[in-house]
């Protein structure tokens, strides 16, 4: 293979010239066309650089015949740590990372011979690794029209060196926490904030409302772990030209990489933020499912898999599987020092903003609105949401009027009715005038069917989670008896 054929754009033009795609094709079409074409994908290897002050790993990838690959991860180094570089846990997870990070390359040609050379994997892994890309591309098959099978869809050959499974390391009893900038981490931090000093954030590409969040929780500098994912631009070029792109399972990045720079630091915990809906599926009577690597099952598949095959020592786990997004929003709405600063918005990330025009928005202001005032919600998004005639498509899904509900991490279909019937009820009693999209909701019918239902997250507890006993009494104690 010419290199410097592979990673020219040159080559990358010519190659779309020759098969003469146009962005009106049949999705399935080019499914079928590019994996003909392009019918191998290679995990080569990775590259580590280590100094005093970072661990650097850059990966390569290939698809034959079209281009190569080499997104970067760095992750810091606090001072006076040893030199991790021939550690086998740390080549493990950076080797792990590889294999999480490559289904964004793979996906565009969705080429279905996949070759590992960077390691090793048992048949145990390999099946254990298509189960997690295939679940985790459920969005992305759906939305493209892509019709296969999870024997069909690839296969994994590996022929590179193993990695032993580390024994454990004696580690403290602190917890790493992933922040993502939105309100689910901000609970974590706070049910957490007694063991502050011993603690750590964990942020991956720092942006405005995550650096915010955790200085906001009283986390120095130094207690901030800021990991750097850089993308490979022959990806976007590829992605802007026609091949096949969609949704990846960006929490399995998460996942291997917090429990990474929780192994570095020696914190025995990695402690998520999913709650109990993210177990939904999107799509009602399939199992697709946006939020599939912040579900129940990846949770326990991941705990399992890095135990048996990494062996780190490191417990990951989410705190907030007992509760369901309601609660969350009900004990987030009493937490007022970071109500200007969060941002969920996937929209408007780049610009730390909400945009005030997605589903995301939309679903955060619905399940705050039985806690907080509508002149507290108008100064978080800017404006009142449920006033926006251009939401009632969007809120139709949300409620469950459509088969889909938006591909975004928002709650279940019941706790938003449940959160919506109880926002009319409280404006009724109050005599306020409803909202547009108040309004049409008390016309669906559904109103009629919620209003006067118990609410069932009063006391709710999901059984089903991974969380230590010793945190249990956080969720526990959390609220008050009070019904809505």
């Amino acid at each position: 293979m010419n290199k410097t054929d592979l990673t020219s754009r040159d080559r990358i033009q010519g190659v779309f010239i020759n098969m003469k795609i146009e962005r009106g094709e049949c999705t399935m079409g080019k499914f079928e066309t590019f994996r003909q074409q392009y019918p191998e994908f290679v995990y080569h290897g990775f590259l580590l650089e280590e100094n005093e002050q970072k661990i650097k790993v850059r990966y390569d990838f290939s698809i034959t015949g079209l281009s190569e690959f080499h997104p970067e991860w760095t992750f810091p180094k606090e001072k006076g740590q040893i030199c991790f570089r021939e550690d086998p846990v740390v080549q493990n997870l950076l080797f792990s990372i590889g294999l999480v990070e490559l289904i964004s390359y793979w996906k565009m040609t969705c080429s279905p011979r996949v070759v590992i050379k960077a390691g090793s994997l048992s048949q145990q892994q390999a099946t254990w690794w298509k189960k997690q890309y295939y679940n985790g591309l459920g969005e992305f098959f759906y939305k493209n029209g892509i019709q296969t099978g999870i024997e069909s869809f690839m296969t994994i050959e590996s022929e590179g060196p193993s990695y032993p499974v580390g024994q454990g390391s004696q580690m403290l009893e602190a917890s790493l926490v992933p922040i993502g900038g939105g309100k689910d981490s901000i609970v974590t931090l706070d049910l957490l904030k007694k063991d502050r000093e011993k603690n750590r954030c964990f942020i991956i590409n720092p942006r405005g409302a995550t650096v915010k969040s955790a200085e906001t929780a009283g986390y120095g500098k130094n207690q901030i772990i800021s990991v750097y994912r850089t993308l490979d631009q022959n990806m976007l070029e590829l992605n802007k030209q026609g091949f096949l792109n969609g949704h990846t399972p960006f929490s399995a990045l998460v996942a291997f990489s917090a429990v990474l720079a929780a192994y570095l630091t020696g914190r025995k915990y990695v402690v998520l933020s999913n709650e109990a809906s993210a177990n939904e599926s999107t799509v009602a009577g399939t199992d697709v499912n946006h939020q599939y690597s912040k579900s129940f099952q990846f949770e326990k598949d991941f705990h399992d898999y890095q135990e048996q095959y990494i062996g780190s020592g490191v417990y990951y786990f989410s705190l907030l599987r007992p509760w369901s997004e309601f609660q969350i929003a009900e004990y987030f709405s009493k937490l007022k020092a970071y109500h200007l600063i969060f941002r969920s918005c996937n929209a408007g990330s780049k610009q730390d903003i909400w945009c005030g025009n997605c589903s995301k928005c939309l679903f955060v202001f619905i399940i705050l609105s039985p806690f907080l005032t509508n002149e507290e919600l108008c100064s978080i998004f800017g404006e009142n949401l449920l006033e926006d005639e251009k939401m009632l498509v969007l809120l139709d899904q949300l409620i469950g009027l459509e088969e889909e509900k938006p591909f975004e991490c928002v709650g279940s279909r019941e706790e938003i009715n449940v959160a919506l019937s109880l926002t009319v009820r409280r404006l009724e009693r109050e005599g306020e005038k409803l909202p547009l999209l108040l309004t049409h909701y008390v016309r669906t019918g559904l109103y009629e069917q919620y209003k006067n239902r118990t609410n069932p997250y009063n006391g709710y507890y999901n059984e089903e989670n991974l969380v230590p006993c010793q945190f249990v009494p956080l969720l526990k104690n959390a609220f008050n008896k009070e019904e809505l």
